[in-house]
């Protein structure tokens, strides 16, 4: 509070550089909300296409399952689905947007080898295991882009936080510790001003008098 604060000239000068330091800290802090929106927008677009897609590729998907299982029977398909376990292996890497330290997913390059023999398979149901093959890559896609998405849009409220902390409650009570202690030093100022206005109308007021004084001596002296 600026009660607290003694009120000297070292110490205002002290807290004018804490207010210029401040308000440099949210002017560089908006500047990086502002980047950051903007990559937030951007990266909305992406997310829509990219949940676009995963839409198309889960009906495409579907549909070739649907048709290899008419055309090739559900025991055949079932039965190369579970003829060896597959996994999948996914790489990470950390990218810096605007300081903000964001997961980023690999996209799978997927082996031309399906998990099964293609001997004796039928066609519709080698195109089923690729389109699902799409419908993967597609929901990597998609959890790629949202979880970027989602670390930008809490990276924005967490600036904009730090933004209003310094606008609203720093560079406020800064300011009002800076008038509280030039009004002091004013004030001092002013009293140091008055008093000496005082000593000063004392002093010639003593030279009057005094001066009146020999005066009146003088002419006493005079008239003896």
């Amino acid at each position: 509070m600026a009660e607290q604060i003694s009120p000297t000239r070292s110490n205002l000068l002290a807290r004018r550089g804490s207010r210029r330091l401040a308000v440099q800290g949210a002017d560089l802090l908006k500047r990086k909300r502002d980047a950051l929106i903007g990559e937030f927008f951007a990266l909305v677009k992406e997310s829509l296409a990219a949940r676009e897609l995963l839409q198309q590729s889960s009906k495409d998907a579907y549909f070739a399952l649907f048709v290899a299982k008419a055309w090739d029977s559900p025991e055949a398909v079932e039965s190369l689905a579970l003829a060896k376990p597959s996994g999948l292996e996914l790489e990470l890497e950390v990218e810096s947007i605007y300081g903000v330290k964001i997961p980023k997913i690999q996209q799978p390059t997927f082996s031309k080898d399906l998990p099964f023999s293609p001997i004796g398979a039928g066609a519709r149901t080698l195109e089923a295991a690729a389109q699902f093959q799409n419908l993967v890559e597609a929901i990597i896609k998609v959890a790629a882009t949202e979880n970027k998405l989602r670390r930008i849009g809490e990276e924005i409220k967490k600036t904009s936080r730090r933004v209003n902390a310094l606008e609203q409650i720093v560079i406020p009570g800064i300011q009002g510790q800076i008038k509280f202690i030039t009004d002091t030093l004013d004030q001092r100022a002013l009293e140091e001003v008055t008093t000496l206005k005082r000593i000063k109308a004392k002093i010639e007021l003593d030279k009057a008098t005094a001066k009146g004084i020999i005066s009146a001596a003088n002419e006493i002296g005079a008239g003896l």
